[in-house]
């Protein structure tokens, strides 16, 4: 596992990709935060398009966080859970607004996590902790190493804990990521990390 110096940085923001098994997964790491959570954390979990999704009104009974679904042109505000909506990317601006596309599909899925993960690496820089958990495609891998490449901090799930593990895998194999952990791991550093702040 790659070397990183947590209080080197100091983390503005948090991304976090997930598909498959990802509902339980983000439960069990952002239930437990607390209301006074400062950092902004925005997620792309991929879901059917088929259906009205009620993520939002999942996560706002279980977590003490405010939670919304990303809107084009909102400005980033701390302490917020943001998710992407079904059938846009959702990008993350220079100005931390966010904006929204229907571009073509990216390893099959729109939005996508690497979509995501790279438009907030190029405005985050080293202050952004990218997340990838449990989840059935490559999606992410691309995204992830671009959040490496501009001094950000990257988590995986641990495969062997996945629901399923080709998600966190396929990061793993592009390039190592700085912290392979358990979810009970990354809760805790969730925790941590808005220390840095």
């Amino acid at each position: 596992m790659a070397s990183f110096k947590l209080h080197d940085h100091k983390i503005n923001a948090i991304v976090i990709g997930t598909s498959a098994g990802g509902i339980r997964a983000l439960l069990k790491i952002l239930s437990p935060l607390p209301p006074t959570y400062k950092l902004p954390i925005i997620i792309v979990l991929h879901l059917p398009h088929n259906r009205e999704s009620k993520l939002i009104d999942v996560f706002q009974y279980h977590c003490s966080l405010p939670v919304r679904e990303a809107q084009d042109k909102e400005h980033i505000n701390a302490g917020t859970l943001y998710f992407a909506g079904t059938g846009y990317h959702l990008s993350i601006e220079h100005d931390l607004s966010f904006s929204l596309s229907c571009e073509e599909h990216v390893s099959f899925a729109r939005p996508s996590i690497d979509v995501l993960m790279q438009s907030a690496a190029d405005a985050y820089g080293q202050g952004l902790a990218g997340f990838l958990l449990t989840g059935a495609n490559h999606d992410g891998a691309d995204g992830m190493a671009c959040i490496k490449a501009a001094g950000g901090l990257t988590i995986v799930q641990d495969p062997n804990e996945a629901e399923i593990p080709l998600m966190p895998q396929a990061a793993i194999n592009l390039r190592e990521p700085d912290m392979i952990l358990s979810l009970n791991e990354i809760h805790a550093l969730l925790v941590d990390l808005e220390s840095c702040k």
